[in-house]
């Protein structure tokens, strides 16, 4: 993997391009859909809203584990689990998203993963 915060070039990502509703699905079933998206800042990433699947919360996802955006079928597939974003560190307000904190320990967790397996 990439940068993590990056869309890779043979994502299909195109800058400007407007992901609110599409489906994200990890490689083992849907984890939700783009509620919004942060594009062109340090730290690009997803806002997926789970629905009832996660107890009705929001998760973030970083655009380097985007690996396809289909825009015909208006889904975005990711590099992990359902279960690993599961057990990402928690999103809980907007804050978050620019938080460094938080984004760091995005980081560390996602990255943790990628090395171990």
């Amino acid at each position: 993997m990439g940068d993590m915060w990056v869309f890779a070039v043979e994502s299909g990502h195109v800058p400007g391009m407007d992901l609110t509703g599409y489906s994200v699905h990890a490689t083992d079933g849907t984890v939700g859909s783009v509620d919004r998206q942060s594009e062109g800042s340090p730290f690009e990433h997803l806002v997926v809203d789970t629905g009832m699947w996660v107890f009705g919360k929001s998760l973030v996802i970083p655009a380097g584990l985007v690996t396809s955006i289909d825009q015909s079928a208006r889904v975005i597939q990711v590099a992990c689990t359902k279960a690993t974003v599961k057990g990402a560190p928690v999103f809980e307000r907007d804050h978050d998203t620019r938080d460094p904190v938080y984004l760091g320990g995005l980081s560390t967790y996602y990255t943790s993963l990628v090395t171990t397996s």
